[in-house]
């Protein structure tokens, strides 16, 4: 038996270890998952004014600042029974969306695209021939023969130099790599222009929440306010104010929704289907635990409730799609934390689970003293705890959301599942696996996306009827609320269900514990040796080249990573910036 060890597995968002061991044939037979720091925010909150909860969870992750933020703000809200408007509601769902969209772009092109696509063949691609391809996939402008061989000489004059920069480390000329190089050179091309894509439709969050990242919040609402004044036809007209939302700011907001619309549409989805063309044999790889676990977000009425979401809240067991079962996030024996492989204590023992309302944080590091020395994994091996739904483990992401909605009967996803799928000629068992989520995470991506214009109309139809309101401050004074309340936020992240639970008791935070994607599908084992997503996934994986772990990073990073969100508070000793071992 080899044991290879990835610490830390690079582009992702925050520290992950992960060992693999492998049999005689050079198979993973048992893998393990984890995360390397110590999250300390739910410990940091405590005595605090709930009020500011949104301000210090948004700095858990620089990249999952908008969800963390709503998660937050609706705890609270939902403690103290504090309605908000409906532009807040419709506002909070233009930043969660376009934050779903910036974020898993970003995830698929400069985080996971060159697992699959090798630069230096790139260097050697036809640019007619490329541009050929271009026309063929979408009707995308920059599409020209000029074009894509000034992308290329680019890539040359980079590769001549023999300073790759972010590109030095990867395993170019690895055997597992099989695009042709203009396909190579055409995905690379949209690797730059995601770059400048993001940095423009990102302006949405500045002008809804002042700046990104880490965009403004406050409970009750949204902090802007929306100029708008009468006009002769009766009705309201957004117009030019200093410190209000005007109609240049809206203006801008449209452009930001139809830009990012394009580009998901005409280049992102179509990669990824080109993705998934050349690299069929991953649709039967990665498959992980077949039970998946979505919490609902984007509320298309004022009532807060599951049956009011676009996507919707519920969990699918054993790939099981005739049924969708409920979910109730505030029930205590449904979502538990354990931590009988983690390193914290439980007042109740190693072996308690408990739900996140009654939930504890106290740490307890047993692990190695030298920060890179060997695991134990018979010991607590993970800054994670291990959560579960009844018990199970479960994968949550952006193919757990396609999954819900293509069980629930979703005339879109339907549509585009389907669709995709034909195209690609794989049944629907192919979505359980490592290209199965990269092909979900661009489904999922288009139908979020593709609602923004039904929600811009919906506010300016408000904004028209001369319905500017923004927040309620109705419940905004402490004095006025309950002596002790607890309360349940929940959002759908790019990466999957996120929820936060906090106590209060006398207008202060007794207790705040954050559930978060990653800590889902990366948690280390349970007290009863269920793996989670990451380690099921790796299982059966072979290595081309055991000392290149090429096969680990694709369907590690086909979960969209985000171990900053999962724990936090690096330890001072991690200076190695990449270890790759074959023991």
């Amino acid at each position: 038996m080899s044991t290879i060890v990835v610490d830390p597995v690079t582009r992702i968002e925050g520290h992950l270890r992960i060992e693999a061991q492998t049999d005689a044939r050079g198979v993973i037979t048992k893998a393990f998952s984890s995360g390397t720091m110590m999250r300390g925010i739910e410990i940091i909150l405590r005595g605090r004014d709930p009020r500011d909860a949104w301000a210090f969870t948004q700095r858990i992750c620089g990249v999952c600042t908008v969800v963390h933020s709503v998660a937050a703000i609706r705890a609270v809200e939902n403690a103290l029974n504090y309605p908000i408007p409906a532009n807040a509601r419709i506002i909070r769902n233009l930043l969660s969306a376009s934050q779903v969209g910036q974020d898993q772009v970003v995830h698929f092109y400069q985080l996971s695209l060159l697992d699959w696509v090798d630069i230096t063949s790139a260097a050697k691609a036809d640019p007619v021939a490329t541009s050929t391809l271009q026309k063929c996939q979408s009707p995308w402008g920059n599409n020209s023969p000029a074009y894509f061989e000034g992308v290329r000489q680019k890539l040359v004059k980079l590769i001549n130099s023999g300073q790759l920069g972010l590109f030095a480390n990867g395993y170019w000329g690895h055997p597992e790599y099989k695009l042709p190089p203009e396909v190579n050179l055409m995905l690379f091309a949209h690797y730059l222009e995601a770059l400048e894509w993001q940095r423009k439709v990102i302006k949405l969050h500045a002008v809804f929440g002042g700046r990104n990242p880490h965009p403004n919040f406050v409970v009750g609402g949204v902090p802007c306010a929306i100029s708008a004044a009468p006009n002769a036809a009766g009705g309201f007209t957004p117009t030019p104010g200093f410190t209000a939302v005007d109609a240049n700011g809206l203006a801008l907001v449209k452009t930001c929704i139809d830009e990012m619309q394009a580009f998901i549409n005409q280049v992102y989805y179509p990669d990824a289907i080109t993705l998934g063309k050349f690299y069929k044999d991953w649709f039967k790889k990665g498959e992980g635990i077949g039970n998946f676990l979505t919490f609902g977000d984007f509320p298309e009425t004022d009532a807060l409730d599951p049956g009011n979401l676009f996507v919707p809240r519920g969990a699918i067991v054993n790939r099981d799609l005739s049924q969708v079962l409920p979910v109730d996030l505030n029930n205590p024996t449904e979502i538990q934390e354990f931590v009988a492989n983690s390193w914290y204590d439980y007042s109740a023992g190693k072996n308690a689970g408990l739900h996140p309302y009654d939930g504890e944080t106290t740490p307890a590091y047993t692990g190695p003293r030298a920060h890179y020395a060997e695991l134990d994994n018979a010991k607590p091996y993970s800054w994670e705890k291990t959560p579960r739904w009844k018990g199970k483990p479960m994968e949550v992401g952006a193919l757990a959301r396609v999954l819900v909605l293509y069980a629930k009967g979703n005339a879109s996803a339907r549509q585009l599942v389907n669709g995709a799928l034909g195209e690609l000629k794989q049944p629907l068992g192919a979505l359980y696996s490592t290209m199965g989520r990269m092909v979900a995470q661009a489904i999922d991506t288009r139908l979020i996306v593709d609602r923004m214009p039904v929600w811009y109309g919906q506010l300016m139809a408000n904004i028209a009827r001369g319905d500017l309101a923004t927040h309620n401050p109705a419940k905004f004074d402490p004095a006025t609320w309950p002596a002790t309340s607890r309360g349940m936020g929940f959002t759908e992240a790019p990466r999957g269900g996120l929820g936060h639970w906090i106590s209060i008791a006398n207008g202060k935070i007794a207790n705040y514990q954050c559930v978060v994607p990653s800590t889902w599908n990366s948690s280390p084992r349970d007290h009863l040796g269920q793996p989670s997503a990451y380690e099921a996934a790796l299982v059966g994986h072979s290595l081309a080249v055991p000392g290149q772990p090429l096969e680990i990073l694709r369907t590690i990073h086909s979960f969209n990573p985000c171990m900053a969100c999962a724990v936090h508070l690096m330890s001072p000793q991690g200076q190695e910036l990449l270890r790759v071992k074959v023991c």
